[in-house]
């Protein structure tokens, strides 16, 4: 059986991450550009790297973003995961529909409806829109992202494990922190990284969302983007495809050592000498 790629394969390949990938290496390139003019090339520099650190519009956007991305994230996580255990170990009880199509909704939802109607129910309690509006914002719809992931991986739990612990005393609090949370913290994991992601990368909600003192860096992004690219603007994105680079990378590495410790714990349970 011939298994090799034929040449429609590897162009559709090619041209796949070409159309991916290369707007993203001429923003980079770009990026380093001495001219102010984005398309065109006047040799290297960093000089715009210098200015993006002295802009303390993008600085005061960063950093309430980053604020707006870690909270949102952790209590994400936190609800999500909850939620997540209650629809798999309790599946018979009044509302689970209800409440299951609640926790799903804002994967089917437009951004926008869900930007807007975030929107009048601040402006119906009177909640002066700002820093917690747009948190209360992402936490909506990150949390979704959070249950799926988590959800997925207590399908594959194997319950025999809590109730040996049980058996052996342990409380169900205990018997979560000490069994449950270990075995599924990769999911946990890979959640808050996904909601802290979505959240950097929100513009709509937070458009509707926010008020003086709390815009964010795609919010500023896009003010500025609409005036013209800057080489500033550039500049960001590179730091920000770094962040995200360094990101995977390291969850790359973090998963695979832990594959390779747990494939020797279970030689040694097996007897198999490990060198």
């Amino acid at each position: 059986m011939n298994t090799g790629w034929s040449r429609f394969n590897i162009a559709s390949v090619v041209l796949g991450f070409a159309f991916l990938y290369l707007p993203i290496v001429l923003l980079i390139i770009f990026s380093f550009n001495e001219s102010r003019l984005v398309t065109v090339w006047a040799g290297f520099s960093t000089k715009w790297y210098v200015e993006m650190f002295s802009n303390q519009g993008l600085l005061d956007a960063a950093w309430v973003t980053a604020r707006v991305a870690v909270v949102s994230a952790t209590v994400a996580t936190v609800l999500g995961t909850m939620a997540a255990i209650a629809l798999t170990r309790y599946t018979r009880f009044r509302g689970r529909v209800l409440f299951s199509g609640m926790v799903y909704a804002p994967l089917v939802m437009p951004e926008v409806i869900t930007g807007l109607s975030l929107l009048l129910l601040f402006v119906a309690i009177g909640f002066a829109r700002g820093f917690w509006t747009v948190t209360l914002a992402h936490i909506t719809f990150s949390m979704c992202f959070v249950a799926v992931v988590v959800q997925s991986r207590l399908f594959s739990f194997d319950r025999s494990l809590e109730e040996a612990a049980m058996d052996l005393g342990a409380t169900p609090v205990r018997t979560f922190f000490s069994v449950t949370l270990p075995v599924i913290l990769p999911a946990v994991i890979s959640g808050w990284m996904l909601a802290f992601t979505l959240s950097l990368d929100d513009l709509v909600i937070a458009s509707f969302t926010s008020g003086p003192g709390a815009t964010t860096l795609p919010m500023k992004i896009y003010s500025q983007v609409r005036l013209g690219v800057t080489p500033e603007i550039n500049a960001v994105c590179t730091i920000l495809i770094a962040i995200v680079t360094v990101g995977v990378i390291a969850a790359s590495l973090i998963n695979k050592r832990r594959e390779v410790l747990r494939e020797r714990d279970e030689q040694a349970a097996a007897g198999v000498m490990v060198p």
